[in-house]
């Protein structure tokens, strides 16, 4: 078996990390003492089979606990092991860690209104790349479950395709008519409108090359005429080349 990186807990994103611990515990069979504890033992003097046999479970419960705290004391960071320190057991320590840095829950009502908020808000802007964009999203819906909110894909799929802007309009529509958007992944639909942002890309990298190569060329045909000597048929003649989204004026004068 591979050996498991101990995540480090250092104050921040303490919902991640918790998920983690969980399954490292999970994996080694210690979750039911982090989250449980240890059962009482039997009282003192009692020596029938059944306070023997529990008294076994009770000793090898308290080995999984030290197991666990162990792993809880180097799953944090100097600054934070003061916080248990003085734990006896893993589900103090556990629970200590998880009082202070989950809140109560009033702070996580609050939390989970700014999150939803900021949820509502996110649009992509014409200078955002859809990696950088989905990537925020993914990253407000994965807090918004920490906190108890679940994000399922097709209402992920929905806010993605709302908040693009008009470029990519033809895109979406094709999705709408095409794609039964009930079921269609997150994953799916980012690689998707991925490849469109790339098509889009190389249109308008050609087309700034053509605009700069036709510009070129009508200035190049110009500076000959005007060599040559040969008048223009108007006194004023006003050349547009349109370079992308600009616009250049040539003035020429007759002579």
């Amino acid at each position: 078996m591979s050996h498991i990186v101990t995540p480090i807990f250092n104050g921040e994103n303490y919902g991640f990390w918790r998920i983690k611990m969980k399954t490292i515990f999970q994996t080694k069979k210690l979750w039911e003492i982090v989250e449980g504890g240890v059962p009482n033992p039997p009282a003192q003097g009692d020596h029938s089979p059944e306070a023997v046999q529990q008294k076994i479970r009770c000793d090898e419960a308290s080995l999984k606990d030290l197991t666990a705290l162990q792993i809880l004391q180097t799953a944090v960071s100097d600054s934070i092991f003061p916080r248990i320190a003085p734990a006896s057991n893993a589900r103090e320590a556990w629970n200590a860690l998880k009082s202070e840095f989950e809140g109560s829950q009033q702070v996580k009502m609050i939390k989970l209104q700014s999150l939803r908020r900021e949820y509502e808000n996110l649009k992509m802007n014409d200078s955002d790349s859809i990696n950088t964009f989905t990537t925020k999203l993914i990253e407000v819906g994965n807090q918004l479950r920490l906190h108890g909110e679940e994000k399922p894909d097709y209402q992920m799929v929905q806010k993605i395709l709302i908040s693009l802007p008009e470029k990519f309009d033809s895109i979406v529509g094709v999705l709408e008519q095409t794609k039964d958007l009930t079921v269609l992944s997150v994953t799916e639909l980012i690689g998707t409108l991925k490849a469109h942002e790339k098509r889009i890309s190389v249109r308008e990298e050609q087309s700034r090359e053509g605009a700069f190569y036709g510009e070129k060329n009508v200035k190049t045909s110009i500076k000959r005429r005007l060599r040559s000597g040969v008048p223009f048929a108007n006194e004023t003649i006003t050349m547009k080349v349109i370079v992308g989204r600009r616009r250049t004026k040539v003035f020429l004068h007759s002579k």
